[in-house]
Order: structure tokens, then sequence, then C-alpha cells
């Protein structure tokens, strides 16, 4: 491992405990490396040190001892109260890759402070976490998409979403994970306080197999988009579906390859769904292959074959194959696309087109590069024919009300702009604005636009209140029942766990 790539790694888990300004003491990262404030900033809390000549050696390759000791300095600093869930399971993944070299160094992983205690006790024992979102929402009309299939009621209180993930280390090479879903998004009853759809979304088991390949088995989801960071919130153009079955995957050198058998797969969701299909009863197989050469920059491809087997006679399989990447310019700014053409069966084509395309840029920019606000511009031309899994991007709150919901199926093709800016403002105050524009290109079909504004208050490390205001505006050219405008007032309470 590079020692630029070791160190972000680590600036990564201590960031909100680094000072905002800090020397480089350094002399060989000059004050343009793309690394500097990583670097200075872990300097500066006491994680790095350096040579005894003040050089830091960046491209040289990081031993274990070194890697270890980064590791050490950084369970002293991290502070588990503040710390998401997310860079906890990454160090708690560190402290266990490098625990003879700990053990070596006198830093004994079950003799460390309350701070090691929380990685520590999802290590050989059951770990349950959960989210729970719940709804206030006040419409303009009670024909809002913006309230769930249209409840006939103009305000809605509902339990939006409720997750459990359930997890196990059972050695130090097997893990398993469970994720069980219950809330207004899954199909249940509106605002009476039951639930009525409840199911146990995955459930699998991640081991190593000889000639460390990872092996995977159960039910998982496939989302190759949001493993590279490609959307975000609910974007993705194709895939984000689970599935039952097999995954391997191997690393060699800078390369992934990972792969896929599946089968009974998340329906695909389009416009007007072709007659016959039924991915629930279709088998799935997917290859991806990764190269990240550098810290700085990756690319890749994916291709999706899914063969329908059962439900009526007739030629219902397609492929999908995507082919992506990215660069960064620093860790805070980074410049990414996907591309993506199908090749579809007769009875999976819509609007005559076989092979309908569709691509997507994105220019990511996170606070720490502009100070004041994150930055996430996403352009994408999607053909109105092209078959998704995904029916939902750019949902607000996950509902029917959405900017692509007004698409019709045609030859056409969709011009999508899409923006997001999040403004940190301190450890309790958060604010979001989105906003989204569509041209279907398409005669009798007016454009679409959506935006919203959203303040945060994260009142304790587990609670969280969000007030968002949104308006969505299809036209009147809006097709089905949609309304030609509908804005809501929603009120949410998270509560993490």
């Amino acid at each position: 491992m590079k020692k630029y790539l070791a160190i972000i790694a680590a600036a990564a888990l201590i960031a909100f405990a680094a000072p905002a300004f800090a020397a480089n003491p350094f002399m060989d990262v000059p004050a343009g490396h793309w690394a500097y404030d990583a670097v200075a900033q872990l300097a500066a809390r006491g994680v790095v040190s350096g040579y005894p000549d003040g050089s830091f050696k960046g491209p040289q390759p990081a031993t274990r001892y070194e890697m270890a000791s980064v590791v050490a300095r950084a369970l002293a600093r991290i502070d588990a109260e503040k710390a998401s869930m997310r860079d906890m399971e990454l160090l708690k993944k560190l402290v266990l890759e490098f625990k003879n070299e700990l053990d070596a160094l006198g830093v004994k992983v079950n003799e460390l402070d309350k701070r090691v205690a929380v990685l520590e006790d999802g290590v050989g024992g059951w770990k349950v976490r959960g989210t729970f979102f719940f709804d206030a929402k006040f419409a303009h009309s009670d024909s809002d998409l913006y309230l769930h299939n249209k409840s006939g009621k103009k305000n809605e209180f509902i339990k939006q979403r409720f997750r459990l993930f359930l997890t196990k280390t059972i050695d130090e090479n097997s893990f398993f994970y469970a994720q069980y879903r219950t809330g207004g998004g899954d199909g249940s009853d509106f605002g009476r306080g039951d639930q009525s759809n409840s199911i146990w979304t995955h459930l699998y088991v991640d081991t190593k197999l000889p000639m460390d390949i990872g092996f995977r088995v159960g039910r998982f989801a496939i989302d190759f988009e949001d493993e590279y960071g490609l959307y975000t919130d609910d974007d993705a153009i194709f895939g984000d579906f689970r599935t039952d079955g097999f995954r391997l995957s191997k690393n060699i050198g800078a390369l992934n390859v990972t792969g896929v058998i599946g089968r009974n797969g998340d329906p695909i969701d389009v416009s007007n769904p072709p007659a016959g299909i039924d991915t629930g009863d279709r088998m799935g197989y997917v290859l991806n292959l990764s190269l990240t050469p550098s810290e700085r920059f990756f690319i890749g491809a994916t291709a999706y074959w899914m063969h329908n087997d059962s439900g009526p006679a007739g030629d219902n399989d397609y492929s999908t194959y995507a082919f992506y990447g990215g660069f960064n310019f620093t860790p805070a700014i980074a410049l990414k696309g996907i591309y993506y053409v199908q090749d579809n069966d007769d009875g999976v084509m819509l609007a005559g087109d076989s092979s309908p395309k569709a691509w997507k840029a994105i220019l990511d920019i996170k606070q720490e590069a502009l100070k004041f606000t994150s930055l996430w511009v996403e352009y994408s031309q999607v053909d109105n024919s092209f078959v998704s899994v995904n029916g939902s991007r750019y949902s607000v709150g996950n509902t029917n009300a959405h900017l692509l919901a007004n698409t019709p199926v045609n030859d056409a093709t969709s011009k999508i702009l899409f923006a997001k800016a999040t403004q940190q403002w301190n450890d309790k105050f958060s604010t979001a604005l989105r906003f989204g524009h569509v041209d279907y290109n398409s005669e009798g079909v007016d454009d679409t636009t959506e935006w919203s504004v959203a303040l945060c208050y994260q009142y304790t490390p587990a609670i969280n209140f969000e007030l968002l205001y949104a308006q969505l505006d299809y036209g009147t050219g809006a097709r089905n029942t949609l309304e030609e405008k509908e804005s809501v007032v929603r009120f949410r309470t998270t509560v993490s766990f």
C-alpha cells in the first residue's frame, strides 16, 4: 500500500478531531500537493511522524509495521462517540488485519480503553444496529404524489423506514450480515400504526476461499454504481437490486475481478413493463472488472446478463454493459462517470429499440475543498426505452413523486441535470439544497423541474431532525394521473442505534 493512500484512510477516520489549519512539517510534501492537508492534519495529531531526516516519503510503499503504528495512533485519538458506523467498522478491520504487528508494538487490542471497546464488542459476538425514519408530511392537496399512492388525505404521518442490521464476525475470515426492513416505503398501511410488509432483504455470509478469493453466499445487493461512488441518494441508473446466489471476488494487484451468479432478483422497473417480464424468475450473471492503478484514478466495466427461464414463452432475455471511470484531482475533488448500452430481446424491447443507451458525468466536490459547502453536479442522458431496475431516481423521500415519474416510452432521449449541495455548519446544524431538471425531448410532454431545501439538526449522536420543503412541476403534459405541480413540507425524525 502506498503511503499516501494509507494516510488518506487514516485522515478520513480522525478528520473531525483534526484542526482546520495545520502546518506540514515534511520537506518532501510541498504545499501544492494533493495530499498536503491530510498529511498536515495527521502530523498535527501525532498520527504520523515521518523519518529522522524530516521526510515523509509518500510514494514509498508503507510496511505493515508502519501501518500498524498509524492504526495504533489513530486508535488513541479517534472519538467513538462522534465517528460514524462505517468509520468504526473500517478501524475494526484494520485492528484485525494488523493485530500481530500491534501486539509486537506492545499495543494489546483487548486492553485498550473504551474507544476500542466499541470495536471489540463486534468481534466474535452478535451486533444489532438499526435506523428509523418517522415522517410527518403536509402536502398541498389530497392527491399529491408526495403522499404514497395518493392516500386520499392531505396530511400523512408515516413510519417511512425501519431497518435492523444484524451482524456477526464468525472468525477472522468469515462474516454474517442480515438486514430486516419494514416501513412506509415497503407497501405497508399508512398512518394506522401497523406495518403489513416486513421482510429480510439481505441474508448472506462472506468468507475467504483458497488463493485469497472472497466468497459470498445468500441474498445480497448488486450495486456497482454505489461501490465506486457513482451516485448520491437513490440515483443509480442501473443496479441497486438484490439477488439470491453466489459472489466471488479476487484482487490481482490493482485489478479487482468480481463475478455473481444469482436468481430471484428484484423486478425491473420501467414506465410500461413489457408483457411477460418477471425477473423474480430469472437467472442473472454479472462480471465486474475494476482497475485502480493509483489512489487518484480508476476505470472499470460491468456486464449484466439476465436470462428468463420461466413464465410465458418468448424472447425475454436482456443484457446491460457498463463502462465507468473516475479521476481524483485532490482527495476532495473528483470527476467521474458511467456509460451504459443494452442488448434486449424482442420481449423486452421498449418502443422498438433493442439497444438503448444511458450515460452520466459527475463532478463531486467535498466541503473541505469549498469550505462552506459540498457540491454534486450530475448531467445524464438516458434513452426513454432504457430498461432500468431503479424506477425512483432522484426521489425525495422514496415516494411516487420523483423527477423521472413522467418519462414516456419512446425512441427519444431524456436529458437530466441534477445538483445537490450540503452545508455542514457545525456539529449540530446542516442544510441541503437539491435541484433537478429533465427534458424528455418528446412532443406533448413538458419538461419536469424539482427542487428542495432542508434544514437538519443533530440533536444527539443518535437522533436527527430534518425540516424539508420540496416542489415538483410536471408541466401541462403530465402522463397518467400526475398533477401539474405538487409540493410538500416534511418533518422527519431519524433515530440511529
